[in-house]
């Protein structure tokens, strides 16, 4: 099987096969993303002192580790036709919770409650949206807000912040530096077998690009969104929950916003909003990208602080956007 990763419905049901113009805007439409960080990479390590140095690498890989399993986590929803607006909450309550366990019971209670709470909350989402058939958008503003709440709860309206304590056994988790980097990649190269190489993968393409046409092939619709968003939810928990392992620490202003640049380093990767379409690579490769610019931005446009990094990244995701409408008119032409 090809490890092209884009809706097989049609393909499949139809034989209908793209032709060489639609292949060329398909593959442009896809890689985009990764060819853009190849250049601007290129590029920094010309034009910026320092920038090519271990070092620096090594900042961007570690200090976007754990962050980037949100854009996995949606990379998942976004296939399928959702949305999770919950995931940045959910990452800083799954640290909350890691850090509270593990002053109330060590560390199987602080890797092992972070998961409940956050496959949990994944269920209901998916459920509500699967059988109630409400909005996604919806139903994951209201975990977003829940999750918050919860958090504010446990910590006391985040007045109270949970230490770690170094010489645990949750702590080993996320210490050093190669050990959150190969979790990240581990965890990208299971999920992207998962979805190339699985029936489950393949359901989220079909819901993804018709909901009614995966039911006429037999697809488990409802069963499969239940499980996407308690994957999704899972996920959110556990990177919050090893970034508390990293920090030491449960913070309580964290992940707010989190939400919004997972999903512009997806949309950054080539994975459609509308669903059916998207990889992994794509979404690692987004991530990659927007981590690269924040930190260029860090180095030269400091004085402008966050403002700079945010009018950077939301121009950027503008003009991804148009050139992905674009693509996909010029395809359909």
């Amino acid at each position: 099987m090809s490890s092209q990763t884009t809706a097989p419905a049609e393909d499949v049901a139809g034989g209908v096969t793209e032709t060489p113009r639609e292949r060329v805007f398909a593959l442009l439409q896809r890689q985009g993303g990764p060819v853009v960080l190849v250049l601007v990479v290129l590029l920094a390590s010309i034009f910026s002192s320092g920038f090519a140095s271990s070092g620096n690498f090594s900042t961007i890989l570690v200090g976007n580790a754990y962050i980037s399993l949100l854009a996995l986590a949606e990379t998942f929803v976004i296939i399928s036709g959702g949305i999770d607006l919950s995931v940045g909450s959910m990452f800083a309550l799954g640290g909350v919770l890691a850090a509270w366990g593990m002053n109330h019971g060590g560390s199987g209670v602080a890797v092992l409650l972070p998961i409940a709470v956050g496959l949990v909350v994944g269920v209901v989402q998916g459920s509500l949206i699967a059988y109630a058939r409400l909005a996604p958008f919806i139903v994951t503003l209201a975990g977003l807000l829940f999750a918050r709440g919860l958090l504010q709860a446990i910590s006391n309206e985040g007045s109270t912040t949970y230490l770690v304590p170094g010489h645990s056994v949750f702590a080993f988790l996320g210490d050093g530096t190669w050990r959150p980097i190969l979790t990240a990649v581990a965890l990208f190269a299971i999920a992207a077998v998962v979805l190339v190489r699985t029936r489950f993968g393949q359901a989220l393409f079909a819901i993804g690009g018709s909901e009614n046409a995966a039911l006429l092939m037999g697809v488990r619709v409802r069963r499969t969104k239940v499980f996407v968003y308690m994957l999704s939810g899972t996920l959110a928990a556990v990177a919050g929950m090893l970034n508390a392992s990293r920090l030491q620490s449960g913070v309580t202003n964290i992940g707010v916003g989190y939400e919004l640049t997972a999903i512009a380093a997806v949309v950054i990767g080539g994975t459609i909003l509308t669903g059916g379409s998207g990889s992994i690579y794509g979404t690692a490769a987004g991530v990659l990208l927007l981590a690269v610019i924040q930190n260029l931005i860090g180095v030269h446009l400091s004085q402008y602080g966050s403002s700079a990094s945010d009018l950077v990244n939301g121009a950027f995701l503008a003009v991804v956007v148009v050139l992905q409408s674009f693509l996909a008119r010029r395809r359909a032409l």
